[in-house]
């Protein structure tokens, strides 16, 4: 896994996020991410350690989740050494098995709006603070895998749903993948 927090962000595309839940084993690849870099606004590590983030400051690999605006789980990555806070926002996955499951999870049935986006691929999956810390490079709940399978074209654009830091080009996505989120005009 990259030391680099950018780095990571790309390399964790085409990866695969696995949940395993009583009815069964759910997930999918990871078609667009967010990087949140050593001194970046943006971060929740920005200000230093807190009880909150202290994920963000253990070693690489390790879920940071979190509840944004009171409504929606976000499934983040540590991506730095022990101390150095950074992290990767997982924004969407496209989905591969434990579909069914995934649709009564979040109550759709369209497979296209079960995982695009970070809120609804943490509903999908039933990511939770229960799983804030979670070792993501061991197999467990929740964890990352790989079918070493290769990555399509990967594109760049701005960040999504932020106002500081956002013009960085720091999201990382699947060119054309119909399970990336956000604008159109971003996704080119």
């Amino acid at each position: 896994m990259p030391v680099d927090t950018d780095e990571l962000a790309r390399f964790l595309i085409g990866k695969m996020v696995v949940r395993s839940l009583a009815e069964g084993v759910v997930g999918g690849r990871i078609v667009e991410t967010e990087a949140y870099v050593i001194g970046d606004p943006a971060s929740h590590a920005y200000r230093g350690i807190t009880p909150r983030n202290k994920v963000l400051f253990l070693e690489r690999g390790h879920a940071y989740v979190y509840l944004a605006y009171g409504v929606s789980f976000m499934l983040n990555v540590s991506s730095e050494a022990v101390g150095v806070g950074g992290g990767v926002l997982i924004r969407a996955i496209e989905p591969s098995y434990g579909v069914a499951i995934m649709q009564r999870n979040r109550g759709v049935e369209r497979i296209g709006d079960l995982t695009r986006g970070p809120g609804r691929l943490c509903g999908a999956l039933r990511i939770d603070r229960g799983l804030d810390g979670t070792d993501l490079c061991t197999a467990g709940p929740l964890w990352l895998g790989s079918d070493d399978e290769r990555s399509q074209p990967i594109g760049k654009s701005k960040r999504i749903g932020i106002t500081r830091g956002a013009d960085r080009l720091l999201r990382f996505y699947v060119r054309g993948n119909p399970f990336v989120s956000g604008p159109r005009a971003l996704n080119r």
